[in-house]
């Protein structure tokens, strides 16, 4: 059964941080590509960061929105993905999704955690 638990969300003051995790189960972990997604209300989803399957420090990308402040890693054989966001603003308040994706294979999406930012 495949599982992608997020955990770390909450709320926090502008400037703070926070870190986000996500537990995969289920699958085979190194394989895949690991990204962070976001939501906002009346947004669409967007990508805030992913790192590249195969080894841990694999290639990572970032939305220019959070360039410079976010994070992305994976730890293979914890079969997890962390995502430290620092300098919070605002604007990052949404619920932030762990995807799992591999050419030629379903994707898969965590259950969601919400970030709330204080101004």
């Amino acid at each position: 059964q495949v599982q992608l638990v997020e955990s770390g969300g909450g709320l926090v003051q502008a400037g703070g941080s926070l870190r986000l995790s996500c537990a995969a189960s289920g699958f085979a972990f190194s394989m895949y590509a690991m990204n962070w997604y976001r939501q906002a209300p009346g947004k669409e989803r967007e990508l805030v960061a992913g790192i590249t399957a195969g080894a841990n420090g694999g290639s990572t990308t970032y939305a220019t929105s959070v360039k410079g402040r976010f994070t992305i890693s994976r730890d293979n054989a914890n079969k997890t993905t962390d995502l430290q966001m620092n300098d919070l603003k605002p604007e990052d308040t949404a619920v932030y999704y762990c995807n799992a994706r591999r050419p030629n294979y379903l994707n898969y999406w965590g259950q969601g955690t919400q970030v709330t930012v204080a101004s």
